[in-house]
C-alpha cells in the first residue's frame, strides 16, 4: 500500500505567485491623463470597450477617476467606441 508521504504527481504542482500591482501613473510621474490618446486609453478598456476595474489594473483610485474620464470625453469626441465586438 502506498503511504501519504509517497504521493506523487505526474505533474509538478505550481504555485501561482502574485505579481505585486502598481499604479502605472506614480511610477512613470504622469499627472495628467490625455483624452486625445486614444491608443494609451485602449490599455484601460477590454475588447468590448468597457473600463477595467481598478483591482485588475492596479491603478490607483485618484488616476482611475481620471481614466475614466478621459475614456468618458474620448469616446464624446468619437476617438474611442461606446461598444465593439473586437476593440484589440
Amino acid at each position: 500500500m502506498a503511504q501519504q508521504s509517497e504521493i506523487r504527481y505526474l505533474n509538478p504542482v505550481q504555485v501561482e505567485v502574485k505579481k505585486k500591482k502598481y499604479c502605472r501613473f506614480q511610477k512613470a510621474g504622469i499627472k495628467y491623463v490625455d483624452y486625445k490618446d486614444p491608443e494609451f486609453l485602449k490599455k484601460f478598456l477590454n475588447e468590448q470597450g468597457k473600463i477595467l476595474p481598478r483591482r485588475l489594473t492596479g491603478t490607483s483610485q485618484k488616476f482611475q477617476k481620471k481614466v475614466a474620464q478621459a475614456v468618458k470625453r474620448a469616446r464624446h469626441l468619437a476617438l474611442l467606441p461606446f461598444v465593439t465586438d473586437l476593440m484589440k
